[in-house]
């Protein structure tokens, strides 16, 4: 893809502007409940300090949309993110303007410097080039290691690479590299499980996957709509009727293209939608008019396995039924410990993403076993439907460091 890499690059000395994404969840008494973003960035910045790199750290957190709100400062972060890299982390009240830049050019080498929340900017959002120029007096290259908001044009994401010397920080090649290898450039056979609500959600990731990969399993209530595409009773399922003329066209290109679609070939339903509700396992078409389907059966299950244990891709975007609530949990988690088992045989490479997926994953015990899982949400779905992503076309077009 042709982006610059800041492992590359000799830092000693400079500056590095460093564009995360620390937008962690907090607990209420204001502490963090998840470091895992902040520790995972924070894992490719250490080798840079060590090399004597100035750090200059900006991110969003929260959306509070062009406007100064002190429950969102970036200061909550501070104490986190010291431990995380290991060195006292300096803080300063503003991202861009004289305070930024003074304590930007105050940094020793081996020391970092957290700036304030860069939405707190009104034109951070608005990808304003003159915001980008002040972003660019902080430092001397500027790194992009958010991933997570690639697919954002803003300031600090698209604009500020046409301002300063810009690469790709750690964190952003180890996910390029890996979504790559698992949709671009794929081990064949490649498989993918594509599951969620809604079809009307996901129509262009389908569209672009089932014309690269090799075959496509579809659960949760996507596969309810196909289903229903077919003429098979809903009941009380989640489905979209007024998706069938997709449903159709994602089918014919299947066909063109010469993926297999799997759908569940028996379901699991009930009358009640609760922790240990009453189950029953049905043919496909065959959920009673009382009654809503709420994951793959037993029949689906094994035809899904065995359809993955041929694969040497893997690639998982979406739950194949309602996985928060046991016991409809039961496939989500069988199948994604059969992918976990192949991965940790060497037989296949894994890559996973999105919201739900990843709490699929840790229900399932098998997300550290997967050879890459992104935390991306909507950059990930966005490189799923094959769009181009502002924050890595910017990387793209750079200057050379």
């Amino acid at each position: 893809m042709g982006i610059p890499a800041i492992t590359d690059m000799d830092v000693s000395g400079k500056r590095l502007l460093v564009r995360a994404d620390l937008n962690v969840p907090f607990n209420d008494d204001g502490t963090v409940s998840d470091a895992t973003r902040i520790t995972r960035f924070a894992a490719g910045m250490k080798p840079l300090l060590a090399k004597g790199a100035r750090l200059v750290i900006v991110t969003h957190l929260g959306r509070p949309k062009g406007q100064r709100n002190p429950d969102l400062s970036t200061e909550s972060i501070r104490e986190t993110l010291a431990d995380a890299l290991g060195v006292d982390v300096f803080f300063t009240d503003a991202c861009v303007g004289p305070e930024a830049e003074a304590a930007a050019a105050d940094l020793g080498a081996g020391q970092a410097l957290l700036c304030q929340n860069v939405r707190f900017e009104p034109g951070e959002e608005a990808n304003d080039p003159a915001l980008a120029a002040q972003f660019a007096r902080l430092g001397d290259i500027y790194i992009n290691d958010a991933f997570s908001c690639a697919h954002r044009a803003h300031a600090s994401t698209a604009a500020i690479a046409d301002q300063m010397p810009a690469t790709a920080g750690p964190l952003m090649l180890e996910e390029v590299m890996a979504l790559t290898k698992a949709l671009e450039a794929p081990k064949r056979p490649s498989v993918a499980i594509v599951g969620g609500a809604k079809v009307s959600s996901k129509i262009a990731v389908l569209k672009n996957l089932v014309g690269k990969l090799d075959a496509v399993i579809i659960g949760g209530g996507m596969a309810n709509t196909f289903l229903f595409a077919d003429g098979a009773p809903m009941g009380k399922s989640l489905h979209e009727a007024d998706q069938i003329e997709t449903v159709k066209e994602i089918r014919a290109l299947a066909a063109k293209s010469g993926c297999k679609l799997l759908l569940p070939i028996d379901v699991v339903v009930s009358r009640e939608f609760k922790a240990g509700a009453r189950k029953q396992i049905v043919a496909n078409d065959a959920c009673p008019e009382d009654a809503m389907i709420l994951d793959a059966g037993p029949e689906a299950l094994r035809d899904f396995e065995a359809e993955l244990a041929g694969a040497q891709t893997i690639l998982w975007n979406g739950p194949l039924g309602a996985f928060e609530i046991p016991p409809f949990d039961h496939s989500t988690k069988m199948l994604a410990r059969t992918a976990a088992e192949m991965t940790r045989a060497g037989l296949a490479v894994s890559v996973a993403g999105g919201g739900d997926t990843v709490a699929a994953l840790n229900v399932a015990d098998a997300a550290d076993d997967f050879t890459y899982v992104s935390t991306a949400g909507g950059a990930f779905l966005e490189w799923l439907e094959g769009k181009e992503l502002p924050g890595l076309a910017a990387l793209t077009r750079a200057k050379a460091a």
